[in-house]
């Protein structure tokens, strides 16, 4: 059945109203069968001229934010893709904008007449007039986009037209819509497929020179262009380094280097924002520093690479193979950028583990100390070959045996069940390694919780000390055998000398006392000494101190200072006391605590130079007595100040005093054994302050009848 246009008007109301409908019905089912928004595009402006007249129109379809999201143009019988920046003109300035921004439609007889056409001059410079009809496409009062159709002549629309061609478009709108919806899932479900196809490829390998090829490889593949690029800051100097390249020429863009804040990409990885350059040579941002030698780079997108919220470098394609970047480019190139930055990242830092383990390995099989690696049950998982060559086992039966058959564990160091290893923390002792012949190692053992080829394990290092444990145990021995053999005559000595100043007491015989004086305050040391080692072997065994008994203070101090005075005075040095004026009694063993005193003040006046100030504190705070004992002297390195409490330690260094290096080990033991504590504080040239506590006396303590 032949249909009607506007210019052959039916001859009455009835005729109009059948031939409308029937055109209603054409046009409708027309669209239906049409889903793709480009075909309903192109059936709307053919049935409008078809139906309505005129030599050519247009229709441009908005998204919901009123963007254009396509367009269509028809000369006659002929389609065209419309220009971008042309059709955005006419939205905004022209007709079309005036029909968006009011939701009506618009008659305008003549162009040359009315200020919403946007006037466009010939080439010759002339303005003609010419008939222009256009209408809004709603959908569920929903404005979807604009239909406008032109007559080479002005006049030539009349009223009828427009109410037809109105009709058209309320018949099209919903048709337009659903096709923007179908092409708008259409292209998400093309992005987040080609996004998903990429991060399937990129997360294939944790190997950095795959990751970058399986990054370049799935853009390419995406984007259909000439050249991929990809670029990673170099952390050594902070310049923009191309690792990575595939495409025509690429070769001339590898180890490409680009300074900080130079070219467009620096932009990019500045400002964490991609930049799309569709036509380089009217871009005034591209210049000689975005070029690739001989690489013709007519259009480029550079998107950069993330992770965790910092930008590691960029990815640039250059030349379409169309001549134009599909709308979806720069969506899906941001993804996988955003892909390919996290897993740089993650193959960036397996590639660093992987040499942390293979340096671990290394030095794992060429130590010269025993290593062995078991799981948390004390399985021997590992060994190296100082392990084999040390216990005499093999590999094999090492690994078949557990930890506590190989040495004798410390279980209140490590725990029962190894749990004071727990979060990588380590503990050390002094065990017995037993060899496969029968024969034991004396060792140092440190354990400590590691990660070892990605699974959570233990370390045990075992330190051949069977020289130092002998060296230990001739000292022992020779201190015994020194407390022995001297403590029987040097009590005679004591008891002679005496004898020796009782009888010398006369003023006629000055000379002889002084000379006994001197005798018997040296003896007086030596005993000091010889009781020293007696205790420091007593408290290293774990005996308690029983003989304690309430003390004042400063009778203690007293008595201490009278001991070193002639010593300080000797050497022109001041001793300055300043005890608390309320120092309650404590509960002590008063010898012990007087060597104590003396060990400290000695040192001082030791290290202190001629002229120098010693001077002894004390106050009483929460059951505690603290007593400071400070010197004048270069002070203690930070790093001596736990060793020098150690047993045979002396300070390293020319010119420094000698000495057994007991007495500060006796000090420690001594101030512990009484349940206090001893530290130094000090600061380089300065001197040294050396603190201790000692306990108060309790009431309890305090009623008990005291020795006179």
């Amino acid at each position: 059945m032949a249909i009607k246009s506007a210019q052959e008007k039916p001859d009455n109301k009835e005729e109009q109203t059948q031939s409308l409908l029937e055109l209603l019905y054409h046009v409708s089912r027309e669209l239906a069968t049409a889903i793709d928004l480009r075909t309903v595009l192109q059936r709307v402006l053919y049935e409008a001229i078809q139906n309505v007249g005129g030599e050519r129109g247009s229709i441009v379809v908005l998204d919901d934010m009123g963007k254009i999201v396509d367009s269509t143009t028809v000369f006659g019988k002929q389609f065209r893709e419309d220009k971008t920046l042309q059709i955005q003109d006419t939205v905004e300035h022209g007709l079309a904008g005036w029909v968006v921004r009011n939701r009506k439609p618009a008659l305008i007889p003549d162009t040359r007449k009315d200020d919403r056409w946007l006037k466009r001059r010939k080439v010759t410079g002339e303005l003609t007039g010419k008939s222009a009809l256009c209408v809004p496409l709603l959908a569920r009062d929903k404005l979807v986009g604009v239909l406008t159709l032109v007559h080479s002549q002005a006049d030539a629309f009349k009223s009828e037209h427009l109410a037809l061609m109105q009709a058209i478009a309320d018949q099209a709108g919903i048709a337009v819509l659903n096709a923007r919806l179908y092409t708008e899932s259409q292209r998400q479900a093309r992005v987040m497929s080609a996004l998903a196809e990429s991060a399937i490829a990129i997360n294939k390998s944790l190997h950095l020179d795959e990751v970058l090829q399986r990054t370049l490889n799935q853009s390419m593949q995406a984007l259909h262009v000439e050249t991929i690029a990809l670029a990673l800051i170099d952390p050594a100097n902070g310049d923009l380094v191309f690792r990575a390249a595939t495409g025509r020429n690429a070769g001339n863009i590898l180890d490409r280097r680009i300074p900080r804040g130079k070219g467009l990409v620096w932009q990019v990885i500045s400002n964490g924002q991609s930049i799309v350059v569709s036509d380089t040579s009217k871009d005034k941002r591209f210049n000689n520093v975005d070029k690739f030698g001989s690489i013709d780079t007519r259009s480029v997108i550079i998107v950069p690479m993330t992770s965790q919220g910092k930008v590691i470098g960029a990815i640039e394609a250059i030349n379409p193979v169309s001549n134009s970047f599909d709308p979806d480019a720069l969506l899906i190139m941001d993804g996988i950028g955003y892909l390919a930055g996290t897993n740089i990242q993650n193959a960036q830092l397996f590639e660093k583990l992987e040499i942390a383990h293979q340096r671990y390995r290394e030095l794992f099989d060429t130590s010269t100390d025993p290593i062995l690696i078991t799981n948390w049950e004390g399985e021997i998982l590992e060994s190296n070959q100082q392990a084999v060559v040390v216990s005499l086992y093999r590999d094999d039966e090492l690994q078949g045996m557990n930890i506590n058959q190989m040495h004798e564990v410390d279980w209140d160091k490590t725990g029962k069940k190894f749990e004071n290893l727990s979060g990588y923390q380590t503990c050390s002792y002094q065990s017995i390694l037993h060899k496969k012949d029968g024969h034991i190692v004396h060792v140092q053992v440190s354990a400590r919780s590691i990660n070892f080829e990605d699974a959570d394990v233990l370390q045990w290092t075992m330190q051949d000390i069977s020289d130092h444990k002998a060296l230990d145990d001739l000292r022992n021995d020779l201190i015994s055998m020194v407390y022995h053999d001297l403590r029987s005559p040097l009590s005679n000595i004591i008891s002679s000398l005496d004898i020796l100043s009782g009888l010398s007491s006369a003023k006629d015989n000055e000379t002889m006392q002084s000379i006994i004086e001197i005798a018997t305050s040296s003896t007086t040391r030596i005993e000091r000494l010889v009781n020293s080692l007696l205790d420091i072997n007593r408290l290293e065994a774990g005996q308690e101190i029983v003989d304690q008994n309430v003390v004042k203070l400063d009778e203690l101090v007293s008595e201490a200072i009278t001991v070193i005075q002639p010593v300080a005075d000797s050497r022109n040095q001041k001793v300055v006391i300043k005890l608390s004026s309320k120092l309650p009694p404590i509960w002590v063993d008063k010898d012990m605590i007087l060597r104590i005193m003396l060990n400290l003040l000695e040192n001082a006046t030791k290290f202190s130079p001629n002229g120098g100030k010693i001077a002894i504190e004390a106050s009483a705070k929460n059951g505690w007595v603290t007593v400071s004992i400070k010197d004048s002297g270069h002070g203690i390195p930070v790093l001596e100040r736990d060793r020098i409490f150690t047993k045979f330690t002396r300070l390293r260094g020319a010119n420094k005093p000698g000495g057994l290096g007991i007495g500060l080990a006796f000090c420690k033991l001594a101030v512990e054994g009484h349940g206090g504590k001893i530290w130094i504080t000090s600061q380089n040239n300065v001197g040294a302050n050396f603190f201790f506590t000692l306990p108060v006396a309790t009431k309890e303590q305090l009623a008990i009848p005291q020795e006179e």
